[in-house]
Order: C-alpha cells, then sequence, then structure tokens
C-alpha cells in the first residue's frame, strides 16, 4: 500500500480552508523548516557555534586538495613529455650516428 504525503502548496490550502489563517500557515511552516534545519545540523554534528570555522576549514582543505591533485596531474603530464623527447632526440642520435650504442 502507498501512503502519499500531500505537498507543502496543498497542505497549505487544505489547512487554509479549515479556518487557519494565512500568518499561523506561514509561521507553522517557518517553524518547522527551522527545526529540520537544526535536526539535520545536529546529526551532521554541526549545531555548535563553531560550524562556520569547520565548514570554512573543510572548504580550504578541499581547496588544497584540488590544487595538489591538479599540480601531481601536470608534473605527471610534463615529466612523461619530457620523457618522450628524450627517447626521440636519443633514436635520433643513434639513427645519425651520433651515438653508438652496439
Amino acid at each position: 500500500m502507498k501512503f502519499e504525503t500531500p505537498s507543502l502548496l496543498s497542505a497549505a490550502k487544505k489547512a487554509n480552508e479549515e479556518g487557519a489563517s494565512v500568518e499561523a500557515i506561514y509561521s507553522l511552516i517557518d517553524h518547522a523548516a527551522e527545526e529540520g534545519a537544526l535536526r539535520v545540523l545536529r546529526q551532521i554534528g554541526l549545531q555548535d557555534d563553531d560550524a562556520g570555522n569547520d565548514i570554512y576549514e573543510l572548504r580550504s582543505l578541499l581547496e588544497a586538495w584540488r590544487d595538489t591533485k591538479k599540480t601531481v596531474r601536470q608534473t605527471l603530464i610534463t615529466w612523461l613529455i619530457r620523457l618522450f623527447v628524450g627517447c626521440l632526440i636519443l633514436g635520433l642520435a643513434v639513427k645519425i650516428k651520433l651515438l653508438n650504442l652496439e
């Protein structure tokens, strides 16, 4: 059996039809949203006053990780290109007999 939850708009309309004022409905929705947000923050451990600093540090750490990955990728590509060009130069030197590796 499937239970369908009414949308917020339809619930607000129904409450209004049953006599609740628009202000009371808005206040109830506002309070429920705030309670839900606080519950989520508590569940993920960000309910204290240091939460803003924690988020800032996490973002800084993530940015540093992304920069590190980018730098490693660029360095790896640079070294692979250098290795390839070095092998080409070595092969050319052997081919034109500047270097005898026999």
